[in-house]
């Protein structure tokens, strides 16, 4: 008797939102695939069945903000290392590249690893190329870095990969330039029709002044970062210009990273039912080791402080892929 599956997972809690799945159901594999999703599969149609009895088991991961060019920046980690150990298969870079380097990133990294990675391009040439626990620079600072026009040749050969554009603003980034590198990324997102991302860190620019030139599709990192430069307002409540941003169709991602994620903004923020769409690690070589270790431990944070499992799962599974228009 030939056998009709090469695996069966039996028994575990089956969490895929983009099928509205949420029970304990089997699901058979054949040749890499899903075969079959049923409340009971016979273990003897199978090669291999394994328990998965009190597990969890979900599509794979995608984590919405790393840095993985290993060896070409100081802040990139071993993407096979990290996803392998966080149940991550597709790797999303935020950055750490820009038109004057992505090649190399895609030639020695991109195209030679297991996992799937996408990147977003850095509207700075040389995209993240000072970060690390000696030297600390802000790419956005210099406007004679930022390249719009080299990018969006660059995005427009690789859009295979390249999902977005990447710009960092804050008074650590773009320091006395403000919004103005934001500006730029949007030049570059009109002309290729993809998203941005923007990082945010102290003031200025402001919370609220970031988002106002936010569109539909346009993604927030940090979007839990801590005070004063936070989505809370000194009240205590949800700026008016986050609340509009949702309702535009910003997307909010987390990007734990080693500063960018605080627990007392987190905790009112769900207990005000405002969940983030995604939640992501913003893992690099200083927070791998702590405070942000991995994407699984970023999404029990918040488990652990009051968002539903199945919102948890959807916002690094549909949401992600929802975001990335994949």
């Amino acid at each position: 008797m030939s056998l009709k599956y090469d695996l069966i997972l039996k028994g575990g809690l089956l969490i895929d939102p983009s099928q509205n799945i949420n029970e304990n159901l089997d699901i058979a594999f054949k040749n890499g695939k899903v075969a079959s999703i049923k409340k009971s599969i016979s273990a003897i149609k199978s090669e291999k069945t394994i328990s998965v009895n009190k597990l969890i088991v979900t599509p794979g991961l995608i984590d919405m903000h790393t840095h993985v060019y290993w060896g070409g920046t100081s802040l990139g980690i071993d993407a096979e290392e990290f996803c392998r150990k966080s149940a991550v298969t597709t790797a999303v870079d935020t950055g750490s590249t820009g038109p004057g380097n992505f090649y190399g990133f895609r030639r020695h990294v991109i195209e030679k690893s297991a996992v799937k990675i996408l990147a977003f391009l850095h509207i700075s040439h040389a995209g993240i190329y000072a970060f690390s626990e000696r030297v600390m620079v802000g790419e956005s600072e210099n406007l004679k870095m930022l390249d719009p026009i080299s990018a969006t040749e660059i995005i427009e050969a690789n859009k295979d990969i390249i999902v977005g554009i990447k710009v960092r603003v804050g008074k650590n980034t773009s320091g006395n330039n403000g919004i103005l590198p934001l500006e730029y990324a949007l030049q570059v997102s009109e002309k290729t029709n993809l998203p941005i991302m923007v990082h945010i860190d102290e003031a200025p620019p402001e919370y609220g002044e970031v988002l106002k030139y936010m569109r539909k599709g346009d993604i927030l990192t940090h979007c839990f970062r801590p005070s004063p430069n936070s989505p809370l307002g000194s009240n205590g409540e949800i700026l008016p210009e986050v609340l509009d941003a949702r309702e535009r169709g910003v997307f909010f991602d987390v990007g734990h990273g080693m500063g960018s994620f605080c627990f007392d903004v987190t905790k009112t923020m769900i207990k005000k039912r405002f969940y983030p769409d995604t939640i992501s690690s913003d893992i690099h070589k200083l927070c791998i080791n702590g405070p942000a270790h991995d994407l699984l431990t970023t999404l029990s944070k918040f488990l652990n402080l009051g968002m539903p499992l199945y919102k948890v799962i959807e916002s690094a599974t549909k949401n992600a892929s929802v975001a990335l228009n994949r």
